[in-house]
């Protein structure tokens, strides 16, 4: 299968590189979409012979990915797999996501929190308020999710050909995408699982985890589920 690592990227100078060399060796093809980095985001990523596409401004990690999927759409790959350009996740996890695909699996995402997932540096904060998500999660989808806030995922890129699964509608623009995704690929009834991964965060505090805002983003992530299930949006 042909396989392409999807890497949004706002302002990762010093980390986009290392994460860049972590999974390049796995898969075929690397993008990085620079969305507005006003730092050498772009430059570090173009250093590692990678495929770069730029947008202008800051559009949205949502918006970052839909650029990746018309590319990957248009390039004719198979496989797209998500992962942290900040360098929290760790490339050598992917042929295990790759199998899970050639096994017959539509969506497989990592999980820091099934047994032989690993947590570096976490927060106590960060462990509550990503198990209660996905607590949340398993219960508006009736799908038992251990770790729904994870990027480090994969799927195959033509179940996008299912029309009920309209991610361009334009409120999936930022942190909406991804959990308005995991929701429909399990309401659309297409093969999903959970595979152990590692999550690093830095050591020095300062560093950030995250580029959430609290309450805003927060709600960004948890409206795709509330809207969905009321039937506000498809």
């Amino acid at each position: 299968m042909k396989t392409l690592a999807v890497l949004p990227a706002f302002n990762e100078e010093g980390k986009v590189g290392n994460s860049i060399m972590s999974i390049k060796p796995y898969v075929d093809k690397v993008l990085v979409i620079n969305d507005g980095s006003t730092d050498n985001t772009e430059i570090e990523a173009k250093k590692q012979k990678v495929i770069v596409i730029s947008h202008k401004k800051n559009l949205g990690i949502g918006a970052a990915f839909k650029t990746a999927i018309r590319y990957a759409q248009k390039n004719n790959y198979d496989v797209c797999i998500h992962f942290a350009t900040d360098f929290q996740d760790d490339g050598s996890y992917v042929p295990e996501f790759i199998k899970k695909i050639k096994q017959g699996y539509d969506f497989v995402q990592g999980s820091r929190y099934l047994k032989g997932g690993k947590r570096i540096n976490h927060p106590l904060f960060r462990i509550i308020t990503t198990y209660s998500y996905s607590l949340v999660f398993s219960i508006i989808t009736g799908r038992r999710i251990t770790d729904a806030t994870n990027g480090f995922r994969a799927y195959r890129t033509d179940i996008f050909k299912n029309k009920n699964l309209n991610i361009w509608q334009d409120w999936l623009n930022r942190y909406e995408l991804e959990p308005y995704f995991f929701y429909k690929v399990i309401k659309e009834n297409y093969k999903v699982t959970e595979i152990p991964v590692l999550k690093r965060y830095p050591k020095n505090k300062n560093e950030g985890y995250t580029k959430m805002k609290p309450f805003k983003d927060w709600w960004r992530i948890t409206k795709p589920l509330i809207y969905l299930r009321l039937g506000l949006k498809k």
